[in-house]
């Protein structure tokens, strides 16, 4: 029986484990979370410079009683990389630590992606922890064992499928995350949105309205567990992205190429997605699967998240298509996107070459090309 204070648990529900998303606030002062959730004798706990000095010494306090080291990497995207994943295992090797050592990952998506990575290698695989501290990790990033480092040529190209033991939400990190960052998370909510429709994208919309985007929403921790239960849901359906679970990565075709093409120094993540959204969204109404009003609806979303939605006129177009080559999704050949076909409604579907330039000019920076097809 769970000692420690939580608002919910989900479960994620899988062949080989089951595991809990735990939601609430104040958890990183629960010693009994920690002790109920790392039985291991040996912990390394994996962070930023960012996030290290407001929450490392918090979290080490509960591992007084065994060996607990901390490695401590650069903040952001350009260190999810081979360099960053060596030093871990070095610092592992380093002070000695077993296959059942735990990893745990403090900080956002960066650090979540390349410990999960690291726990999935290092002596074929170790126990994993996840304590999202971001918005876009909490939703998104800590749920479901994607993990991955980036590659010259793409994001996310060298990666595995490894679940956590644990993904530990203390809504109450959120408040010492900087705006950009928050704003740079609603766009995977606005995602979830888009997919789930209904209630859930109501919600969201008004709590949009009434301010949801400088935190003011009464609503957001139940956006947080929505968007978790809506991840597990389909992680559970479909773990290894065979079918149900690539419509997750809706509008990420687009932003990766963008992340990619910038070196990963212009946008956050959560950026890159809001541009990628509208693409999509200008995509569909190019192949006549929604109405040109329903991209507007889509750009208003993103405008009130405060998020960019419009590719730069400095940017490459030939350089974003040539990028798009080296997407995951591609399937003898042939590149493949999300689609949608009304709010609430995706699919994955083959894109013509043709259909994907047009899109990607329509969606530059000042045109206004309404682009759906009689």
């Amino acid at each position: 029986m769970a000692k420690f204070s939580a608002s919910w648990t989900l479960q994620v529900t899988l062949p080989a484990k089951t595991y809990p998303v735990i939601i609430g606030h104040d958890l990183l002062s629960q010693a009994d979370l920690f002790a109920e959730t790392v039985k291991s004798r040996q912990v390394m706990i994996i962070s930023n410079e960012t996030i290290a000095p407001l929450y490392l010494d918090n979290v080490r306090q509960f591992f007084a009683d065994r060996q607990c080291d901390h490695l401590i990497l650069p903040d952001g995207e350009i260190y999810k990389e081979q360099q960053s994943l060596a030093r871990i295992y070095d610092e592992l090797i380093q002070r000695q630590h077993h296959r059942d050592t735990t990893l745990i990952a403090l900080g956002g998506g960066v650090i979540g992606d390349i410990t999960g990575f690291a726990a999935s290698t290092y002596h074929r695989g170790t126990h994993f922890i996840q304590i999202p501290t971001s918005l876009l990790a909490q939703v998104d990033a800590s749920i479901g064992g994607k993990t991955a480092i980036n590659h010259p040529a793409g994001k996310n190209l060298i990666g595995s499928f490894y679940q956590p033991d644990a993904v530990i939400i203390d809504l109450d990190t959120l408040n010492t995350l900087p705006p950009r960052e928050f704003r740079a998370g609603l766009a995977e909510v606005i995602k979830y949105a888009l997919l789930q429709g209904g209630d859930f994208f109501e919600l969201v919309y008004h709590a949009l309205k009434k301010g949801l985007a400088d935190k003011n929403s009464p609503a957001l921790a139940e956006i947080v567990r929505e968007c978790c239960r809506i991840k597990a849901g389909i992680v559970a359906e479909d773990e290894r992205e065979a079918g149900r679970r690539a419509l997750l990565n809706l509008g990420h075709t687009f932003a990766h190429a963008l992340e990619t093409y910038s070196q990963y120094q212009r946008w956050l993540h959560g950026e890159a997605v809001a541009i990628g959204l509208y693409c999509a969204a200008k995509l569909s109404a190019l192949l006549g699967f929604i109405e040109e009003d329903q991209v507007v609806l889509i750009d208003e979303l993103l405008n009130l998240a405060k998020l960019p939605s419009r590719i730069p006129r400095d940017v490459s177009l030939e350089a974003l298509r040539a990028i798009m080559s080296q997407d995951k999704k591609i399937k003898n050949n042939k590149l493949r996107f999300i689609l949608l076909k009304a709010i609430g409604d995706c699919s994955i579907d083959e894109v013509t070459e043709t259909a994907l330039r047009e899109v990607l000019k329509c969606a530059v920076e000042g045109e206004v090309i309404h682009v759906k097809q009689g």
